[in-house]
């Protein structure tokens, strides 16, 4: 169901050692809208995306997929569950083909030998979905892409596994404003396809351009989970320095709304 949320985490709670990361957060991400998840450096977002991705087991809370309640112990756990991460570096390799690293330690095989003809065209129809037109040949290497291009064919390799979240970490840190906006428009592209997409950045006019919701981090707390219409870049920007809303942030937002 469309309320239903396809990832939700409840009271999560982790520790290392004696330093407590994350405190009772809540986590909630809808299918077809963009979650960004902002925070300040510290804040736990990492920890959460690791929960997220079973790098890291909960010490304590609720993990729900789809509205019931699931184990997920390792990567392979929430990849079985339809849960991509497209980390910061990529995890692309320069030396292979677009159509190598979107099978990359997935290979499909005829017989004996690697079946190159079912790879090429599935890895150019995942690319053509989502409205690529950056990337001239699914046999280019790696290593000729620029970083919007390296963006893209991580997305669209997260996205071949026909998962159902994907959480894409800092995607348009080291990108140019041209390659900017084609990742941000992709990343619109893939909730409208019904996905449920997790945005972590530091980029707030990132966050308030493409985000349906936005989940703040403070200090190993939720300070708040909003629907983007709700807030502006100044009360958001006072969320994730302070972890609450001063009275006269509420105000002028509430007047805002207003207008």
């Amino acid at each position: 169901m469309a309320d239903t949320p396809l990832l939700e985490l409840r009271d999560v709670n982790k520790s290392f050692g004696p330093v407590h990361v994350l405190r009772d957060v809540n986590f909630t991400a809808m299918p077809g809208e963009v979650t960004a998840l902002v925070g300040d450096n510290g804040a736990g977002k990492s920890t959460l995306v690791k929960c997220m991705s079973g790098t890291y087991s909960l010490d304590s809370g609720s993990y729900l997929f789809e509205g019931r309640e699931v184990s997920v112990h390792s990567p392979k756990d929430a990849s079985a569950l339809g849960i991509e991460i497209v980390y910061q570096d990529l995890a692309l390799c320069d030396n292979l083909d677009i159509v190598q690293n979107m099978f990359l330690g997935r290979e499909r095989h005829r017989g004996l030998v690697l079946d190159e003809s079912s790879m090429e065209q599935a890895a150019g129809e995942t690319l053509a979905s989502l409205s690529v037109r950056t990337v001239k040949s699914v046999r280019q290497r790696v290593s000729s892409l620029s970083g919007g291009q390296r963006q893209t064919v991580a997305i669209a390799k997260a996205v071949l596994w026909n998962s159902k979240v994907v959480v894409l970490d800092e995607p348009t840190a080291a990108l140019g404003v041209a390659q900017t906006a084609q990742v941000l428009s992709l990343v619109r592209r893939l909730a409208d396809r019904g996905l449920g997409v997790v945005l972590i950045s530091h980029n707030m006019s990132d966050v308030l351009q493409v985000a349906d919701r936005i989940a703040v981090l403070y200090l190993g707390q939720t300070a708040a989970q909003v629907r983007r219409s709700d807030v502006n870049q100044q009360q958001l920007v006072e969320l994730i320095t302070t972890g609450r809303l001063s009275e006269s942030a509420t105000a002028q937002g509430a007047q805002g709304a207003a207008v």
